[in-house]
């Protein structure tokens, strides 16, 4: 059996683009989330060609990841800091035994 990744054919936006990977389901969720972040653009874009329209939506998803790293970080950075303060309370515990 062959582990080639398949092809995949998905619209975006009305064009067709053919994919490969190993996931199709993983590749139409991805697909539909660009075509919607650029359908909801058009929406609100006067005159947009479809060129300005697919920068505009590639920074937009840019900035959500962005976004969402700078979050992870607070939260990595969080979590960091209240395992060292149980980690101190468990020796200060640990200690008085």
């Amino acid at each position: 059996m062959s582990s080639e990744p398949k092809t995949l054919s998905v619209m975006i936006f009305g064009s067709e683009y053919k994919i490969k990977g190993a996931d199709p389901a993983y590749i139409q969720e991805v697909a539909a989330y660009v075509d919607g972040k650029m359908r909801e653009l058009e929406s609100r874009l006067v005159g947009g060609t479809p060129t300005k329209i697919a920068i505009l939506t590639s920074m937009n998803v840019a900035d959500e990841l962005f976004r969402q790293r700078e979050e992870l970080g607070r939260l990595e950075a969080e979590l960091r800091e209240r395992a060292l303060r149980l980690e101190r309370a468990l020796g200060d515990c640990l200690g008085d035994v």
